[in-house]
């Protein structure tokens, strides 16, 4: 490997030149500095427990069991950009909510986005709302139904009343969506740190 000497110098001497790891450390202060996602005062689960929320995933899984037995499953990840310059959050919550009732194997799905400003500033939206049979059936190609946006308007408003009986309002929804947006910036902070420390190691 004759050859790989001269392109590893040629970059270590790049590197030397660019100074990237001043820059590196400068973006690792900016992000450890920065209030973007700082607590407000919906930063709360409610009822709800972290059930999965490992540092290499990009999602978490929050549960809770009602006081009526049913029990409310939630998991989300971060999806798309939304961020328009305005202080909104820059990216939307893809969220999945099953709820099964004591003694069934049969559950409720809905599918929802949400995207929010912090406060009281939140679109949640209900894209799809499912029956399932049973838990066995998640993944295969069942019918599910209409869409939610073609339901009845008053059904519609029943459906999201019923979810936010249960816990996902939006104090709920203001805090996932917070709690990923921190999550995803821990885990931007540390690849920033293995990157330095790696480029320390070859100068």
């Amino acid at each position: 490997m004759p050859k790989l000497t001269p392109v590893l110098r040629s970059a270590c001497k790049a590197i030397q030149e660019l100074d990237l790891l001043k820059v590196l450390q400068s973006e690792i202060s900016h992000e450890l500095s920065s209030n973007r996602f700082q607590k407000d005062e919906s930063d709360s689960s409610g009822d709800f427990v972290l059930d999965w929320d490992s540092p290499q995933s990009q999602d978490v899984v929050l549960r809770k069991k009602c006081a009526s037995g049913e029990e409310v499953a939630v998991s989300a990840l971060l999806g798309h950009d939304t961020f328009q310059g305005d202080g909104s959050f820059p990216r939307e919550a893809l969220i999945k909510i099953c709820i099964k009732k004591p003694g069934l194997t049969s559950l409720l799905q809905f599918d929802c986005v949400a995207s929010g400003k912090g406060g009281n500033q939140l679109e949640f939206d209900i894209q799809n709302a499912n029956y399932i049979h049973s838990p066995s059936c998640l993944g295969s190609s069942f019918y599910k139904g209409p869409s939610f946006s073609s339901l009845d308007p008053d059904l519609q408003h029943e459906l999201k009343q019923y979810l936010a009986n249960r816990g996902i309002g939006e104090d709920f929804i203001n805090f996932l969506i917070l709690h990923l947006h921190r999550k995803e910036q821990g885990q931007y902070v540390n690849w920033l740190h293995k990157l330095k420390d790696m480029m320390r190691e070859h100068e």
